[in-house]
């Protein structure tokens, strides 16, 4: 949070915080880890898109709490770069090079891509 972030965002990141991750969780129940992290995958795509959207359509008339809440608390926490990292490096100690690769590429190429359309899609037309 910014200097001068009063309790109203702390408390919004509390809650948005613990929202997400129970989202997540949901989700990692749903689809349990395989040998390829598709709850991640999906979870830090949908994340981007919705975090792109979110600022695209309404960022400048939320308030500053709502921005707190909503962004670092419920999107900061439902999606996660620590989880991206453990499973490429599990890969990598299994000797599956080739699939943390295009695990990566992937990661990379959802996020980047979801992240465009819902900028896109929440563009004031």
């Amino acid at each position: 949070m910014a200097s001068g972030a009063g309790w109203r965002e702390f408390a919004a990141v509390a809650v948005g915080g613990m929202l997400g991750t129970g989202l997540r969780l949901g989700i990692d129940l749903v689809l349990p880890l395989a040998d390829f992290p598709v709850s991640t995958l999906l979870v830090n795509s949908v994340g981007s898109f919705a975090l792109a959207f979110l600022v695209a359509q309404h960022w400048g008339s939320l308030k500053p709490w709502a921005r707190a809440g909503l962004g670092p608390g419920l999107l900061g926490s439902f999606t996660t770069f620590s989880a991206v990292a453990v499973s490429l490096v599990d890969m990598g100690t299994t000797g599956e090079w080739m699939l943390a690769a295009a695990y990566l590429a992937a990661t990379l190429l959802l996020g980047l891509g979801a992240a465009a359309v819902g900028l896109r899609m929440g563009a004031p037309r």
